[in-house]
């Protein structure tokens, strides 16, 4: 078999124009490179070199096997250089993907510090698999996924940045709006305004409705926070968010309400692939995640 070594030792000895030459610029022993050509013209079963040639002249095999090498060896270099290139913009690449409408907003201060932490990074946050996120992480279309149901069987890890609470938004004058908590049954058939995901996939339906068999009221999808803030202070319906959400509604008539009496408590995690050429990058970002959801929890409480 031709190997790459054959193919640079032929570079060599026409660049060089000698066996001395080419031993030199292949970093070896006249006698070691001798041993190489002498292997190579066994494996061919033909010179590849008129001996004792001034200036040295290749044989007709020794001449096609130099146009190979002046055809391959290029596009190796090209190509360790494009591998060796892909894994530093890897490196400093970071891909996150969110399964939450309404993280974006309070995510922008954290973006901005990573940023200033990491000015030569790119960062890239997208909802583009909002609902394929965990196999797009598997797949490395994304480096880290923030989700709130982890899946048993990915192979994936699975960091816990920290916990939320999900709350009842309704208008300031609903019915519901001076009670302590509410109980599924109380929010039976009632329109729920939530943004464009299925009613299976609402922490409200998942966590609350469902397990005490409450069958939901019409879902009414809305893309924008401050927009469905708005319907819901219009009493187009009534909606669970996390409280970081709510805030968006500042001088709307609105009011929050404990889902159930203990309130409906939900964990938010970092998902990333182990062994990540960009894992420094992970853990920083998720640092900085947790502190900066630590810190509006302790503010709304």
């Amino acid at each position: 078999m031709i190997e790459l070594r054959h193919l640079r030792t032929l570079m060599a000895l026409k660049e060089s124009g000698s066996l001395a030459g080419a031993a030199k610029k292949r970093f070896v022993t006249q006698s070691a490179l001798s041993h190489q050509i002498k292997e190579l013209e066994q494996r061919i079963n033909s010179p590849i070199f008129v001996r004792k040639s001034k200036p040295l002249s290749f044989t007709q095999e020794g001449a096609r096997l130099l146009h190979l090498a002046e055809e391959i060896l290029p596009k190796v270099l090209e190509t360790e250089t494009d591998l060796k290139n892909g894994l530093e913009t890897e490196t400093n690449h970071l891909r996150v993907g969110i399964e939450c409408h309404s993280c974006f907003r309070w995510l922008m201060p954290v973006m901005e510090q990573f940023r200033q932490e990491h000015p030569q990074a790119e960062l890239d946050l997208s909802s583009r698999h909002l609902f394929d996120s965990l196999n797009a992480l598997e797949m490395g279309e994304l480096d880290i996924v923030l989700t709130s149901d982890p899946v048993p069987g990915h192979s994936l890890a699975y960091q816990h940045l920290f916990d939320f609470e999900v709350k009842l938004v309704v208008a300031r004058d609903h019915p519901l709006a001076k009670e302590a908590y509410v109980t599924p049954k109380q929010l039976a058939h009632l329109p729920i305004i939530s943004y464009p995901v299925p009613l299976t996939r609402l922490d409200i339906y998942r966590h609350f409705l469902e397990p005490a068999g409450i069958e939901a009221g019409e879902q009414k999808t809305c893309d924008l926070t401050i927009m469905l803030l708005q319907r819901i202070a219009c009493k187009d319906g009534i909606a669970a968010l996390p409280n970081w959400s709510i805030n968006e509604g500042h001088g709307l008539s609105l009011t929050t309400v404990k889902l159930g009496q203990e309130g409906l408590k939900r964990p938010l995690f970092g998902a990333y692939r182990r062994h990540s050429a960009n894992s420094a990058l992970i853990q920083n970002w998720l640092q900085l995640v947790a502190s900066e959801g630590l810190s509006r929890q302790q503010k709304t409480n």
